[in-house]
């Protein structure tokens, strides 16, 4: 939907490819410190002088990981810079620094590109973090966007995901299933209005859903409210694949099992009705369904009473010797085996 003629279209060969970095990056100013050379030379300079550097890269292609039917590619811009942020956040670090790359074919105009790095350009700033560089190139296949993440963090405040102990809580923030609940009724529109064009869609009984789809939110404020809690997690992760997706890497870096209670997951409203509206059950989705890009963590028993009354925390289960395996604890208080069903980039 980047077609409208009464818009201006700047063909991308009217500038080349310096040109159209130095147009799409102006707005770009440093913030941090440790930025020494941002754009505009062959290489960003990032001086870190006592702490460890994080770094993480994803890679966005139309077609496979977002529709622009519904996609705005404002949206898309900033969604590309959170999902690696939050990656940056699951290692309780500190996100400083973004690289954005492109490749884009003929149909897009500048002014798409615009649009794009319009997102791009407000993620960085209320993430506070800085674009360094990045490159951009054709494409025969539509649009593809690249984005690494540099982040930092002191030695003795890295989480990695290897560090979980039996008997430690399992603890969740936000709520799950919003995001792909907000991708059913997106896909559900799209369908409609293939064939009634003229079909005004009313949209805001679903709001909240497709928020989290479109425009989700990384967890900065987690890793600041556990440093003020004085909290250090033993493990974490981001929620990018689905929850029992994640709970089973936990479970495979930190050799041990896992009870998680199915009465105790977090669901917004929203994604109950929804789910009952499409006749899909609300713990498969929030297990499954993916891309929250909440921070799933574990925490040992000792700091129960530092995080027990907090709102954005949710503890879901706790964890158990590795031979016990991961099991989902039903509502009826049977035990299933937790299997990864969740979104995966090469299945058939």
């Amino acid at each position: 939907m980047i077609e409208d003629k009464n818009q201006q279209r700047t063909q991308l060969n009217d500038l080349g490819e310096f040109g159209l970095i130095d147009h799409l990056t102006k707005n770009f100013e440093a913030k941090h410190k440790s930025t020494i050379k941002g754009i505009g030379d062959d290489a960003a300079v990032i001086d870190n002088v006592d702490k460890q550097i994080v770094v993480t890269t994803d890679l966005l292609v139309e077609g496979v990981h977002f529709d622009l039917s519904y996609a705005p590619l404002k949206h898309l811009g900033y969604k590309a810079v959170i999902v690696n942020l939050s990656d940056v956040y699951a290692m309780n670090a500190e996100a400083t620094q973004i690289t954005v790359s492109i490749a884009v074919s003929n149909r897009f105009p500048l002014e798409a590109l615009e649009e794009l790095y319009s997102g791009i350009e407000t993620a960085s700033k209320v993430y506070n973090v800085d674009v360094v560089g990045g490159d951009t190139t054709s494409s025969t296949s539509g649009l593809l966007i690249s984005v690494t993440a540099i982040g930092e963090v002191k030695s003795n405040d890295v989480v990695y995901r290897n560090g979980a102990k039996p008997n430690d809580l399992l603890v969740v923030t936000g709520d799950l299933g919003g995001a792909y609940m907000g991708l059913q009724v997106l896909e559900r529109e799209k369908e409609v209005f293939k064939v009634n064009p003229n079909n005004q869609p009313d949209l805001d009984a679903y709001t909240y859903i497709m928020e989290r789809q479109l425009k989700p939110e990384a967890r900065k404020d987690i890793v600041k409210l556990l440093k003020d809690m004085e909290v250090k997690p033993t493990a974490m992760i981001d929620i990018s694949d689905g929850l029992s997706s994640e709970i089973l890497h936990i479970c495979k870096a930190s050799k041990v099992g896992c009870d998680l209670y199915e009465d105790k997951i977090p669901l917004d409203p929203q994604v109950i009705s929804t789910c009952e509206e499409f006749n899909l059950d609300s713990t498969m989705i929030a297990l499954n369904g993916g891309e929250d890009y909440e921070l799933l963590m574990t925490v040992s028993q000792d700091d129960y009473p530092k995080i027990k009354a907090n709102p954005n925390l949710t503890v879901i289960g706790f964890m158990t010797e590795e031979n016990a395996g991961a099991n989902l604890v039903t509502r009826a208080e049977t035990k299933v085996p937790l299997q990864a069903q969740g979104w995966k980039n090469f299945s058939d």
